[in-house]
């Protein structure tokens, strides 16, 4: 389960990292004097590892239960 969830996580983050998506951040405004494709793409990247650190910590259903 652990593992379907990584290979998940990984592909929803390359769609993410994709073109369509990284040419609507390719604008010229700016967050606090940040251009905001940086802002886009290191948010995502933050919480990507974020998300693939807390699913790798996770304990699995399985390991929890003891087989009789």
């Amino acid at each position: 389960m652990k593992q379907q969830r990584l290979i998940a996580i990984t592909i929803f983050l390359t769609c993410l990292f994709n073109f369509p998506i990284l040419s609507l951040f390719n604008k010229a405004n700016f967050i606090l004097g940040i251009p905001i494709i940086y802002v886009y793409v290191f948010t995502v990247w933050l919480v990507g590892i974020i998300v693939v650190a807390v699913i790798a910590e996770s304990k699995n259903v399985e390991d929890t239960t003891e087989h009789e």
